[in-house]
């Protein structure tokens, strides 16, 4: 295939595939797509074995970090907070009613040992806040350490200094867009390549279906490349979305349940049983609408009677021991923290129903998407 994007990194195929987990990413890149870390809960010394790991892996084919710096979070206006301020900043009645689910489901507590070990929301009082620019600094740093060819902002522009930075270490810089006028603003603000992702999309994802955004978008940014996302995760899919002008897809909830996925066991199986109506934009994990599997979890949150979630990062710091305790009490069968289990995963759910090795999903990808563009080239023969 020959498209803008794959003559920008020198890839086969324009399939891009955001994953938390390393044996994906490194699993896509070979099989001649782009293979992008989702780096935000990785700690510094995490980031740097894995990104060593993926190059060994790779050799010279490209792979990319994605970073998640928001434009607008608690305490931006002021600089950014640390983390002894956003624990302060959490009301008292929103910390009772996350003890509230956890006695309401008989969710154990975690052991002293684990506990006390912390994890992406701990450390000191001093330490910066998640999704923040000064907590994603030392990641930053480490990706353009490393051989990543390509730097992504998830969650509005990329910070001029970000921007700058890549540009000066001659990687692409890519960010994700919800609306057309969010895609002019990193347009403007230097990045390579814009990610289009509609509504479908799991995370953070706006209101505008795919099928609209894409041409909206495309046509917004001239000549800059846009990779479609939201609902991608078959060859047909792509097709659409290339039809709509996009020069690739950027696809994240079809590695979940992967062979090489990490995925909680109990949420892939869910994963796996789920129906494409079977998600729901939540802010009951990171404090912005994000699509995830509804679960019990979701329901608790969304009731217009409780507490409504904080915004970001209050919103993960106080659920993060409660998310641990959730996915370390869920293994057992028919409990409560079974039903509250969940994870962000898009309406591509419904197509996700065999766990396979991410190279078939990827080659599967491309003979469907020759099959559909095929199919719609007879159309035109007379």
């Amino acid at each position: 295939m020959k498209t803008d994007i794959t003559e920008m990194f020198g890839v086969e195929f324009p399939i891009f595939a955001f994953s938390h987990c390393r044996d994906v990413v490194a699993a896509v890149t070979k099989a001649g797509g782009v293979g992008v870390l989702g780096a935000v809960a990785h700690s510094p010394e995490g980031l740097e074995i894995d990104l060593d790991w993926i190059e060994a892996e790779v050799g010279d084919k490209p792979f990319g970090v994605d970073l998640i710096v928001p434009a607008k979070y608690l305490g931006s206006d002021e600089g950014g907070v640390d983390m002894g301020h956003v624990r302060d900043m959490i009301p008292a009645e929103h910390r009772a009613y996350v003890d509230d689910i956890l006695e309401r489901y008989d969710v154990a507590a975690l052991p002293d040992d684990e506990e006390r070990r912390g994890g992406a929301m701990g450390g000191a009082d001093d330490k910066a806040a998640p999704f923040s620019a000064d907590s994603q600094e030392p990641n930053l740093d480490i990706a353009l350490a490393h051989k990543s060819a390509l730097i992504v902002n998830a969650l509005g522009p990329p910070p001029q200094h970000m921007i700058a930075r890549c540009k000066e270490e001659g990687r692409k810089v890519g960010a994700l867009a919800g609306k057309a006028q969010h895609a002019e603003r990193h347009v403007n603000a230097g990045v390579d390549f814009i990610i289009a992702q509609g509504s479908e999309a799991g995370g953070h994802t706006g209101e505008i279906g795919t099928m609209v955004l894409i041409p909206e978008i495309v046509d917004a940014v001239g000549n800059t490349p846009v990779l479609g996302a939201g609902g991608i995760g078959r060859g047909r899919q792509m097709a659409a979305a290339m039809a709509l002008g996009a020069q690739g897809v950027w696809c994240g909830s079809v590695w979940l349940t992967t062979e090489e996925a990490e995925t909680h066991p109990v949420v892939k199986d869910k994963f796996l049983k789920a129906s494409s109506s079977d998600t729901i934009r939540s802010r009951s994990r990171t404090g912005k609408h994000a699509r995830q599997l509804k679960s019990a979890w979701t329901e608790e949150w969304d009731n217009p009677e409780t507490p409504m979630p904080l915004g970001m990062p209050a919103q993960p710091v106080l659920i993060d021991e409660a998310i641990k305790r959730i996915d370390r009490a869920a293994f057992t069968a028919g409990s409560g923290a079974e039903k509250l289990a969940n994870y962000f995963v898009g309406q591509i759910v419904g197509n996700m129903n065999e766990s396979k090795p991410a190279t078939r999903v990827v080659f599967e990808m491309v003979e469907e998407f020759i099959e559909a563009t095929e199919y719609l080239k007879s159309q035109l023969e007379f």
